[in-house]
């Protein structure tokens, strides 16, 4: 059987929503029986999202809507809508100190998770239509950025902020923006992070723990110290599946942010590497994909997605290992979360449908 890069990209994410599945119902199922004594397990919930987001995955691509430039401006404004609206006490759910979640009966949805979408594609065709010639810096371009960056810092959701900035960047390295701007850029990055570090107690005190997380192993430094506890004594094939330490009340909500660190306590470092390796398929096809593209919008549109996944992964399992302080950033297609796993999903499949339509048009 021919591997193509589309089939490839979709075993390599069913592959990866799988393993989610597994680890959700090794991870999460003791946390879930303390916690949530009555209610569903994790990873039924997981699975039945898995499931719904298979069906948004099939609808999307039978839709050709979502390759047109008109439905993603009105989708942009849609998102930058729901950014306000989760701001409004009453329609948003305040979680972990951040307000970030809107409440559809039994059912939340994150608008910070779509808008990351909605501004990449925007951006995409926009950048589309840049001649050669006109390679400079476009206040629009900035602005379609900023404003949904300042709303999600309104929640806060510094996470989300940093992925989308990272993301948007690496979208105008590939449109050829002036290699020269990246240095005002990063400049005034650095300033912007520092301010935004030095505007939160808590924020800084990530960064202590990032130093030492021994300083402060019951507070700040504990979901480090936890996360290195589990993957430490794990060497090259862990415990086995199921025989986590860890995940017994030691490391919290082990189904979500730090569910690497599970993976690897369970599976060891071969394991964790296969899992590193699906994602690296993900990756490796999704550029196949987006260098195959007929137009450079399907082009900007399928790398800049993409990368997003990809450098959203590396941020967790950075964070997983002690390389990065604590973003509070889900893994992609592994996490538990419902919202999280369709919107992955719904990538994939804008991933597709703008990749039919190059095959159609060439």
């Amino acid at each position: 059987m021919k591997f193509t890069y589309k089939r490839l990209f979709i075993i390599s994410s069913i592959l990866l929503s799988v393993v989610g599945v597994l680890f959700i119902f090794s991870a999460g199922t003791y946390w879930s029986s303390i916690h949530y004594e009555g209610q569903t397990p994790f990873y039924i919930r997981q699975s039945i999202y898995l499931a719904i987001a298979l069906i948004v995955f099939f609808t999307v691509i039978n839709m050709p809507l979502f390759t047109e430039e008109k439905a993603w401006i009105s989708l942009y404004i849609f998102s930058l809508i729901l950014l306000v609206l989760v701001l409004i006490p009453g329609i948003g759910l305040s979680r972990n100190g951040s307000q970030s979640w809107i409440g559809l009966g039994p059912l939340t949805m994150q608008p910070a998770e779509l808008v990351k979408i909605t501004t990449l594609m925007y951006l995409s065709f926009l950048l589309s239509k840049v001649k050669n010639s006109e390679r400079v810096v476009q206040l629009k371009h900035f602005l379609i950025l900023i404003i949904p960056c300042a709303l999600i810092m309104l929640q806060p959701d510094f996470g989300s902020v940093f992925i989308l900035i990272v993301s948007s960047f690496m979208l105008f390295f590939v449109a050829r923006y002036p290699v020269k701007l990246y240095v005002g850029i990063i400049a005034l990055g650095v300033v912007g992070l520092t301010a935004l570090i030095m505007s939160a107690p808590y924020r800084l005190q990530r960064i202590f723990a990032f130093i030492d997380p021994w300083g402060d192993p019951l507070g700040a430094g504990f979901q480090g110290v936890q996360s290195m506890l589990a993957i430490g004594p794990a060497g090259l094939l862990g415990h086995g599946f199921g025989d986590s330490r860890q995940k017994f009340l030691y490391l919290p909500e082990p189904q979500n942010d730090f569910i690497f660190s599970i993976i690897l306590e369970e599976i060891g470092f071969l394991g964790g590497c296969v899992v590193l390796l699906l994602f690296g398929m993900f990756i490796y096809s999704g550029i196949g994909l987006a260098m195959q593209a007929t137009q450079s919008s399907h082009f900007y549109a399928i790398v800049s997605l993409v990368s997003m996944i990809g450098f959203q992964a590396c941020l967790n399992i950075g964070v997983v290992v002690g390389l990065i302080p604590v973003t509070g950033v889900t893994l992609p297609f592994i996490s538990y979360g419902g919202t999280s796993l369709m919107i992955i999903w719904f990538i994939v499949a804008i991933v597709i449908s703008f990749s039919n339509r190059s095959e159609v048009s060439s």
